[in-house]
């Protein structure tokens, strides 16, 4: 079983560039989107043999996620449950018969650190969610978390501490939430590999110089290892400065 996930960074000017090639190319079971920033009827994607599930920000052009899947769920849901949280469009909860698969686009911080305070709430309410949804059968979650966990995650550790997505309390909130019983699957089969990112900076040539980050993840409930068959990062694939991400499960 493949799963994709991927921060389009604006869904309809990927469209324009690349994004049925890489969706073809990639042939996910489930196919996951963040930061689409776009509103219901702005797009309307062709995807024969897929079911479609979108969540939107209330703002205009703002976050939003979407999950495209060959299997029907059990059901849906969107948001976390908690109205203040829930107006941004971050998450949708596809239950399966044996697991539960969540796509999420978690705050950023912002320059300054202006949200910091709210992102460090928000932590704390993701995880009692995907903590609670883990006692009635495993969970995949993933999307862009906005933060590079250990210094190997980033090209330049010492000269980024501190900002945002990589604050000591940003990571210790993936710290927590790993040690609540949950693995980085990445790291679970690459745990020494070096210089592997998902985003790079629009500036300086980031890109082509690999100054980047890896803030894009698949997180699987400890119930998930005995499937866990692999995970890559899509850096082949441009249109975004994010590149999907994949886990490939038994």
């Amino acid at each position: 079983m493949r799963l994709v996930s991927w921060n389009v960074n604006g869904l309809r000017a990927v469209y324009g560039k690349n994004f049925m090639e890489a969706f073809e190319a990639l042939d996910a079971d489930v196919f996951c989107l963040q930061e689409t920033k776009l509103q219901a009827g702005q797009i309307a994607l062709s995807l024969p043999g897929y079911h479609q599930y979108w969540n939107y920000a209330e703002k205009k052009g703002y976050s939003g996620t979407a999950v495209f899947t060959k299997q029907e769920p059990l059901s849906v849901a969107y948001g976390i449950g908690i109205p203040e949280h829930d107006t941004e469009g971050r998450v949708i909860t596809l239950e399966f018969p044996d697991f539960f698969l969540v796509t999420v686009y978690t705050p950023n911080s912002q320059d300054g650190l202006k949200r910091l305070a709210y992102r460090m709430d928000w932590e704390d309410a993701f995880r009692t969610y995907v903590c609670g949804l883990r006692e009635k059968k495993p969970v995949v979650f993933c999307g862009d978390l906005n933060v590079a966990h250990e210094e190997i995650d980033l090209k330049n550790p010492s000269t980024n501490h501190m900002n945002p997505g990589f604050t000591d309390e940003e990571r210790g909130k993936m710290t927590e939430l790993l040690a609540a019983g949950f693995i980085d699957s990445f790291r679970y089969f690459y745990p020494d590999v070096k210089d592997a990112y998902s985003w790079w900076s629009y500036r300086m040539k980031a890109r082509e110089r690999n100054v980047g980050w890896r803030i894009d993840y698949f997180i699987v409930s400890d119930g998930m290892k005995d499937r866990l068959q692999d995970a890559k990062i899509h850096t082949e694939i441009y249109g975004s400065d994010h590149s999907p991400v994949e886990l490939e499960l038994k």
